[in-house]
């Protein structure tokens, strides 16, 4: 099953979605339902048994017929062995092969969902949900799938045997389907939604978590750890409160559904018995047997399967948040769109804005052409709309008016992740994974010769400080590359985009953090890189673009000025203040 077929999963019908999950899988699930009954038949037929034998020792009967029923007891005792190991391999294999199945899905819709909503949503919380909400629904799955197919086949089973036997007794086991019919519906209009404010609280408290470690280095350099800590402990006890909310709500049922069944069992113990003394109906005293045991065994099913509730109700609250990922809309949408095969990387902006939701434009009006091989530069002030730019050219963004030219075609028309093949980019903080350097620098790529990487590292300017690493290129970086200083991340950030021979490159502010040494050694790699591609860069540092073709001033979204350095310069404005401010 690929990752589309899991959209019917639905935050209104969790369970309904989780059902038609499992269809693919339905004969591999029905094998295992009867490997499961045949796996737990002595539960509901050694009752038949010991009533039959007990009746054969009062009437006096043959030890052969009292030997025949002790094999026929053990040989389902026997059986059970061979039985359950093909439940267990059959069941637990679809689940687990549901778990990967359901992260699958995940991690596909989240590939395809925009980068607003990323920007929007907590890492954090997306990593609770394809983790423990996963694991939530296959621990329903698991641990509820035995009581429930042993409550539904032993109650199913009395009901036959009963029918056949004594079908006065029937009378007694109505009121044991109502009762619990009626705790579960009472139970799940109480603790619903209970688990959904449990369920969000732990995702809260993950994203706080997520937040400490990321904040972790600015914490300690101004001695904040006790309102770090603080935090964290606000979170831990509003996780705790809503838990332990749920838990005694939880308790009460179990223990209301606990008494109810045992007295209904005390009951019908007493109630065969005086029908057997009165003479008011003909029950051997196998039969009362038979019925006592039969309703313990069905009231010990039940207590188990209600016991599991929590288990239960908490899998399909995971399935309503699980269900939120796959039906978010706002996915980027590229199928049956032109995925060009050559791009030259020439763009054309016509009258593009972008307004945010909120009313705040962050790109208004832009009019601008980059002929193809050219490097243009974006300047200006913090928030003037550079970056917004890189983002729309990417198509991370989409323009609420004007439309983006790509070598002549609309971009709305294009397939992005096709074009983006063709593009790299490196930005200020450079992304790197836990890995040795080779696979950061080739990360998506299979089957790269030695020499091509060796090419990319030494134009990156980093092949001496790589091969002088202990392990060369086998290097571990540690988690963001931590082992290295910023400067040599960002050059292997520079070598992962030159061994990729983009057409395009996007230059986000990549020397802004750097001391001199490590920026001249980035601006050598930089240059190697732009050589020949489409290059749009925003920079802080007015240096390091000077030999830009063109330089591109904006403010508050608008473009205010355009030409070369020198052209800029000589026109005295906002470019020629910026630049005597940093020069000066």
């Amino acid at each position: 099953m690929t990752h589309h077929e899991l959209q019917p999963f639905s935050v209104d019908r969790p369970m309904g979605g989780l059902v038609r999950a499992l269809r693919p899988s339905r004969w591999r699930l029905a094998l295992a339902v009867v490997a499961y009954v045949v796996k737990d038949s002595p539960v509901w037929v050694i009752p038949v048994v010991t009533a039959a034998v007990l009746d054969a020792v009062v009437d006096g009967g043959p030890i052969s017929e009292i030997a025949l029923y002790g094999a026929i007891a053990g040989g389902l005792v026997l059986v059970n062995y061979p039985a359950n190991l093909l439940w267990v391999r059959l069941y637990s294999s679809t689940v687990r092969d549901l778990g990967v199945r359901i992260r699958n899905a995940l991690a596909h819709r989240l590939q395809e969902l925009t980068i607003g909503y990323h920007s929007r949503a907590n890492s954090s919380i997306i990593q609770t949900k394809v983790v423990r909400d996963v694991e939530n629904v296959e621990l329903m799955m698991l641990q509820g799938a035995p009581p429930l197919l042993s409550a539904t086949s032993t109650l199913t089973s009395a009901v036959i045997v009963l029918s056949l036997q004594l079908p006065i007794a029937l009378v007694v086991f109505l009121p044991v389907v109502v009762l619990c019919a009626l705790l579960v519906r009472w139970l799940r209009s109480h603790t619903e939604s209970r688990n959904e404010t449990f369920r969000r609280d732990v995702e809260q408290f993950s994203s706080r978590v997520g937040e400490m470690a990321s904040l972790l280095p600015i914490t300690r350099a101004h001695g904040l750890e006790p309102t770090a800590t603080s935090r964290l402990v606000r979170g831990a006890e509003q996780v705790r409160d809503s838990g332990l909310n749920l838990d005694i709500m939880n308790g009460r049922f179990n223990s209301i559904a606990w008494v109810s069944l045992q007295l209904l069992s005390i009951a019908a113990l007493v109630a065969s018995a005086i029908v057997a003394v009165s003479g008011l109906s003909l029950v051997s005293p196998g039969q009362v047997v038979l019925l006592s045991t039969y309703f313990i065994v069905v009231t010990n099913a039940v207590v188990g399967l209600l016991s599991l509730a929590p288990i239960i109700t908490r899998g399909r609250e995971s399935l309503r948040s699980i269900a939120e990922v796959l039906e978010e809309p706002d996915v980027e949408r590229n199928a049956g769109k032109i995925a060009p095969a050559v791009v030259r990387g020439a763009f054309r902006f016509e009258g593009v804005s972008l307004t945010y939701p909120e009313g705040d434009a962050a790109v208004n009006d832009l009019d601008l052409d980059i002929p193809e091989g050219t490097s243009v530069a974006f300047v200006g002030p913090s928030g003037a709309g550079k970056s917004t730019v890189l983002n729309l050219v990417l198509g991370f963004a989409r323009p609420t008016a004007g439309r983006i030219l790509l070598d002549g075609v609309d971009t709305a028309a294009l397939d992005l992740r096709a074009v983006r093949r063709h593009v790299s980019v490196v930005p200020q903080d450079s992304v790197l994974f836990t890995g040795s350097i080779r696979d950061n620098v080739t990360y998506g790529m299979e089957d790269v010769p030695d020499d091509i990487v060796r090419a990319a590292l030494a134009d990156a300017n980093i092949l001496d400080a790589v091969e002088s690493l202990p392990d060369g290129w086998n290097t571990v970086v540690g988690e963001r590359g931590a082992r290295l200083s910023g400067g040599q991340r960002q050059r292997l950030s520079i070598a992962r985009a030159l061994i990729r021979d983009p057409r395009i490159l996007l230059l986000d502010e990549a020397t802004s953090a750097l001391d001199a040494e490590s920026e001249r050694l980035v601006r050598q790699a930089l240059d190697r890189l732009m050589q020949g591609r489409t290059t749009l860069v925003v920079a802080h540092r007015l240096s390091t673009i000077r030999s830009a073709d063109l330089i591109v001033v904006l403010e508050r979204g608008r473009l205010v000025e355009r030409g070369t350095h020198d052209e800029l310069v000589a026109l005295r404005g906002r470019y020629a203040r910026m630049h005597a401010a940093q020069a000066g």
